[in-house]
């Protein structure tokens, strides 16, 4: 239980990131968001398993520390670049092996064990969307964070970025009632909404536990 609910915390810390740093941008406080975020990561590396993962979590929180005391706007908003990259990087896994399986294959495969090929090249070809969903919003949050307002920058990062993901999750479950619908790969059927962000949300998570200790 409280692995889940340091999860939902993380979460809510980090969806709630942009309107952080705009407020603090507003009160002359810009370096409090990157100072806050300085602590998380101190915090994992501090109970890191590994060392190359407490180091990596030590230097991200030296630079956000070094970056909230000399350079406080371009370090507060660049962090959500970063985990757009870290996305991308994650999603796009497995896809330049050929028996490698990503992401989104292993959580499908929690769900249908047998599924057919069929199945998993569809998941690769959407392994592709989502990683390159990522990288587009990395690019986008680059722009916004040294050419473009910071009301701007805000809203893309803390609004406008979570409706595209909805629109793409929404689109895609449309399409893949479309797409199954004729060749009935799925004998067990699609699974409705809930079932599937059910699914996603159990499967997935145990997935990314998975891989992340790779």
């Amino acid at each position: 239980m409280l692995p889940v609910l340091k999860g939902v915390a993380a979460s809510i810390l980090f969806i709630s990131y942009p309107y952080m740093v705009y407020k603090g941008m507003e009160s002359g406080i810009d370096w409090l968001a990157p100072l806050i975020f300085s602590g998380v990561f101190l915090h994992r590396a501090w109970f890191a398993r590994t060392l190359p993962k407490r180091v990596l979590n030590m230097l991200v929180a030296l630079a956000l520390l070094l970056g909230a005391y000399y350079v406080q706007s371009v370090t507060a908003k660049i962090l959500p670049v970063l985990v757009q990259l870290a996305l991308m990087v994650f999603f796009s896994r497995g896809l330049f092996g050929v028996k490698d399986l990503t992401f989104i294959e292993r959580v499908v495969l929690l769900q249908f064990p047998e599924s057919p090929p069929a199945i998993s090249g569809y998941c690769r070809r959407l392994s592709w969307v989502w990683s390159a969903f990522f990288a587009f919003n990395a690019l986008v949050s680059v722009l916004l964070a040294t050419a473009g307002a910071d009301y701007w920058w805000a809203l893309y990062n803390g609004v406008l970025i979570y409706v595209l993901m909805g629109v793409l999750g929404i689109g895609e479950y449309i399409y893949r009632r479309i797409y199954f619908v004729g060749p009935r790969i799925l004998h067990q059927g699609i699974p409705d909404p809930v079932t599937t962000m059910k699914a996603l949300f159990i499967n997935g998570r145990k997935v990314f536990l998975e891989m992340k200790e790779r």
